[in-house]
């Protein structure tokens, strides 16, 4: 174990910033220290370099007060550079609760590569898959420029090397490919039939890129149900049903409630969609399937992710069934509140879509599809995350 003077000899020799050394005495001698943004990494570096550890806790505890959304990336690079899994893991949280916020930062565009990858990685983000593209086109651009290459299309492909694998395009709509990535000039041209046909066939052509949802979800999962009977026998001829709605405040719709066979265990196929209904803007779908059991239960289909719904916003919500005659929702409500005990009501207003929608409608209080909504609170945000019926 080092003497104080010892420690005090090589603090003088490796720190070149009078205030530095100042601290260096002060914590040294009286275990005091006045930490700022200026010094602590500087004042990091040296306390784990020549094992101080009290130090090394101060200036720790300094950056861990001091994370945002907007600094995250930065001391997430520090903590890893400084080997501080703790930091490091509270840096990925805040990253992963205020992902949008963390990739717009400035800071953003100046990690390193194996940084990039570690985010990229996890399954926890909370954002679109086409704005984090878009985020690793900015970082590749940054690099082509750090490493004093032309910012080319081959050269984004090349500075982003295994990051590219990690986005999850199956997750995007097919809007969202065709006006981003498809265009992008990153991807080969094979890569982006494949991708094409992924969205838009099946059975779906196998795809070198990762299909799971990033779970972003956190909260209490609660469930409304605006029908107040079921009954038997809703029929499928290839028309979708479609519903319109509105909510009163921010939420995330993650999927449908359906209802299954009145024959017995049936498998269906399935597409769900929300479409912003002013805009005609698909906003996400997943084409998908369900088994049901028989009864007169509503069965989950999930979206591949978090769609944000915005208050006064008109949507429809639309689901495509392949299957049997099966049990249907009839006297529903045209409005269903939500009440949290951690947070405000939330109000669902139901409207019939105009068109042909198979049979759905809220004038004759009689609906397809028993939606089911599930809400999961973001207390936190003041906002919630649902599923939302037809």
């Amino acid at each position: 174990m080092r003497s104080a003077g010892e420690c005090l000899l090589m603090y003088v020799q490796a720190c070149s910033r009078e205030g530095i050394v100042a601290e260096s005495l002060r914590f040294l001698y009286s275990d005091e220290v006045q930490i700022g943004p200026e010094t602590v990494m500087t004042t990091l570096y040296t306390a784990k370099k020549y094992a101080v550890p009290a130090l090394e806790a101060h200036c720790v505890d300094f950056l861990t007060k001091h994370l945002r959304a907007d600094n995250a990336f930065m001391l997430l690079t520090q903590a890893r550079l400084f080997d501080e899994p703790q930091l490091a893991s509270l840096c990925l949280d805040t990253i992963d609760k205020s992902t949008m916020d963390a990739i717009s930062a400035e800071g953003f565009t100046d990690i390193d590569i194996d940084t990039l990858c570690a985010v990229l990685e996890r399954d926890t983000l909370s954002i679109r898959e086409s704005r984090l593209f878009g985020a690793v086109v900015r970082w590749a651009e940054a690099e082509c420029q750090r490493q004093q290459l032309p910012v080319t299309f081959g050269n984004k492909q090349k500075v982003l090397g295994r990051a590219l694998s990690l986005i999850r395009f199956p997750l995007m709509t097919i809007e969202e490919f065709a006006a981003g990535p498809a265009q992008s000039g990153i991807l080969s041209d094979r890569e982006v039939v494949n991708l094409f046909l992924h969205f838009t066939v099946n059975p779906k052509p196998k795809v070198d890129y990762i299909d799971r949802p990033r779970c972003c979800l956190r909260g209490k999962e609660c469930s409304i149900n605006r029908f107040q009977q079921v009954e038997s026998r809703w029929g499928y001829s290839g028309t979708s049903d479609r519903i319109r709605f509105t909510v009163n405040r921010r939420i995330s719709i993650v999927g449908f409630g359906l209802y299954g066979s009145i024959h017995g265990p049936t498998d269906y196929q399935v597409n769900i969609q929300i479409i912003d209904y002013e805009k005609n803007q698909t906003l996400g779908q997943n084409d998908t399937g369900f088994s049901c059991d028989g009864t007169a239960s509503t069965f989950r289909v999930m979206f591949k992710e978090p769609i944000e719904i915005l208050p006064t916003v008109c949507y429809t919500a639309c689901a495509t069934l392949k299957g049997p005659d099966s049990h249907y929702g009839t006297k529903g409500l045209k409005k269903v509140i939500h009440e949290s005990p951690t947070a405000s009501k939330t109000c669902f207003v139901f409207y019939s879509s105009p068109g042909n929608n198979n049979g759905t409608s809220i004038e004759d209080w009689t609906d397809t599809r028993n939606n089911i909504l599930y809400i999961i609170s973001h207390n936190r945000l003041g906002m919630c995350q649902c599923i939302i019926g037809l």
